[in-house]
């Protein structure tokens, strides 16, 4: 019996990787769509985030599925309860570069302006926090999930420079302020995606040690 659920558990870590895999790709894709204003790219993101979905749904019924049937306990229910967390954020980082999509296709059809914030940094940053948070949980890597925590405000440090450029610039350009909506939307989605990030990265403590540490605790302890 204990062995059969280890096949059932190790058969999830593939699972939730594989969903991983798929919202990177998706991430990749929309950041180059900022970079490129490429509706070609958007459209693409927009149009298969059912995959996202599916597998997501998948997941988690496979999850209740051995919890119903093994009644896990200690390190493997922890597992099942992080696996479950993970999966609901790979979910809503697939939504995120949906909703960049959504605002790049919008700016590709807009007029052209001579206003755009430079996203290199902060969608670097936020891919780079979606990466490390998959690599922590597979190799249950403490140390880097912690890292990701800390990165967090990095990114939210950017939106905040976004916003006032931004804010300065529908002062001056009014008749801009549709367009000028888009590109602040995009920090938006940028951040929460980068929280989300964070969010994966608080389960793998959970997982190693424990400790929910979601809410800031574990860096004021």
């Amino acid at each position: 019996m204990a062995r059969f659920l280890q096949k059932e558990l190790e058969k999830m870590k593939k699972m939730i990787l594989s969903l991983g895999t798929i919202v990177e790709e998706r991430v990749h894709m929309a950041i180059k769509a900022i970079e490129t204003k490429n509706a070609d790219i958007a459209a693409r993101i927009i149009q298969s985030d059912h995959e996202i979905d599916e597998m997501e749904v998948e997941v988690e019924e496979e999850c209740l599925k051995i919890l119903a049937l093994h009644q896990p306990v200690a390190v493997d229910l922890r597992f099942l309860i992080a696996v479950i967390k993970i999966n609901n954020d790979l979910e809503r980082i697939g939504d995120q570069a949906v909703n960049i999509a959504e605002r790049v296709d919008i700016l590709a059809k807009s007029k052209v302006h001579d206003v755009f914030f430079d996203y290199s940094q902060m969608a670097q940053k936020a891919e780079t926090m979606l990466k490390n948070s998959l690599d922590a949980f597979v190799n249950l890597d403490i140390d880097l999930a912690f890292e990701i925590l800390a990165m967090d405000d990095e990114v939210d440090n950017i939106k905040h420079e976004a916003y006032d450029l931004i804010k300065e610039e529908m002062k001056k350009q009014p008749d801009c302020i549709g367009y000028l909506i888009n590109l602040l939307l995009i920090s938006r989605h940028l951040e929460r995606l980068a929280d989300h990030a964070t969010n994966i990265a608080e389960e793998v403590i959970y997982l190693i040690e424990g400790d929910i540490v979601r809410h800031g605790k574990a860096l004021t302890d």
